[in-house]
C-alpha cells in the first residue's frame, strides 16, 4: 500500500529542503520522524509535518479499503523536492539603485510504502 503527502509553496529554498529530505529518504517513518524533530535546520518542521501526513494518509487509506494497518511496516519510499514559483522582491541600494532579492519556494512530495511495494518493485 502506497500513501502520498505533498506540500507546495513552502518558504525554503529548493537546496536547503533537499539537505533535509535527503537525511530520511529510505527509512522507516518511526525513525525519519525522529530524525527530523531534532534535526537543526529550519526545513526540518515543514518536513516532520508532511511526513506525519503521509502516514496519517496511509491510515485512513487502510481503513477505506478495509486492509489491517501497521504504521511500524511503512518507510519512505520516495521523496523529493520540485521548485515551487520564485517572488521577486527589491531592495533599495545606493546612489538610486535596487538590488533584486529573489525569495523562493519549494514543492515538497514524500511518498510512504509498505514493506511488499518494497518487495514487488525490485
Amino acid at each position: 500500500m502506497e500513501a502520498k503527502a505533498v506540500a507546495r509553496h513552502l518558504r525554503v529554498t529548493p537546496m536547503k529542503a533537499r539537505r533535509v529530505v535527503d537525511l530520511v529518504r529510505g527509512k522507516q517513518t518511526g525513525e525519519a520522524l525522529a530524525i527530523l524533530k531534532f534535526a537543526q535546520q529550519g526545513a526540518s518542521e515543514p518536513v516532520y509535518k508532511l511526513v506525519a501526513s503521509a502516514v496519517a494518509n496511509a491510515r485512513v487509506k487502510a481503513d477505506r479499503e478495509g486492509v489491517a494497518f501497521n504504521e511500524d511496516a511503512l518507510f519512505i519510499s520516495e521523496a523529493y523536492v520540485d521548485e515551487g514559483p520564485t517572488m521577486k522582491r527589491f531592495q533599495p541600494r545606493a546612489q538610486g539603485r535596487a538590488f533584486r532579492i529573489n525569495k523562493r519556494t519549494s514543492h515538497v512530495t514524500v511518498v510512504v510504502a509498505t514493506e511488499d511495494k518494497k518487495e514487488a518493485k525490485k
